[in-house]
């Protein structure tokens, strides 16, 4: 079976996972989830490979279905990607190991560390999250906004 990193890997389920993130961490989406029909139509994929690929999100946890009558409704669950953080964080983290005095001068302070476990670093962890992903979003937004402008204008 697969581990995480080869679920992760490819890139229409990375596409699946970004599109569930943004229903889960939008306001406007009451419940965080979506058809099959929406994934299609938003991913501009086929049924069968948006099938494909949501039965292996959920064969490892990754998402969570809903069945209602002939439809089904899908939501992300990232608790998976737990294993890929404890993997990537050491090394995001290696040159992190601030003195008391880098500390103060950086801004970080004892409080922060203090409340950085608790439900309000998760809290403020996840908001601080969602901006980083709605600002990611954006700039790959406009990236193949202009990138789709210069294929029309050069024809290539």
């Amino acid at each position: 079976m697969a581990d995480i990193f080869d679920v992760v890997a490819d890139p229409t389920r990375r596409d699946l996972l970004h599109l569930l993130l943004e229903v889960y961490v939008s306001p406007q989406s009451g419940s965080g989830e979506l058809s099959v029909g929406e994934i299609v139509e938003r991913l501009s994929l086929t049924q069968p490979t948006v099938s494909k690929h949501l039965k292996v999100l959920r064969d490892h946890g990754l998402v969570n279905v809903r069945e209602e009558g002939q439809h089904r409704y899908y939501s992300l669950d990232a608790s998976p990607l737990e294993d890929l953080e404890d993997w990537v964080v050491p090394f995001l983290s290696a040159d992190f190991d601030p003195s008391p005095a880098d500390a103060e001068r950086s801004g970080v302070s004892a409080a922060f560390a203090a409340w950085s476990g608790t439900e309000v670093g998760q809290k403020v962890g996840r908001a601080v999250a969602d901006r980083s992903h709605r600002a990611r979003s954006a700039i790959e937004d406009a990236r193949d906004q202009l990138n789709r402008g210069i294929h029309r204008i050069t024809g290539r």
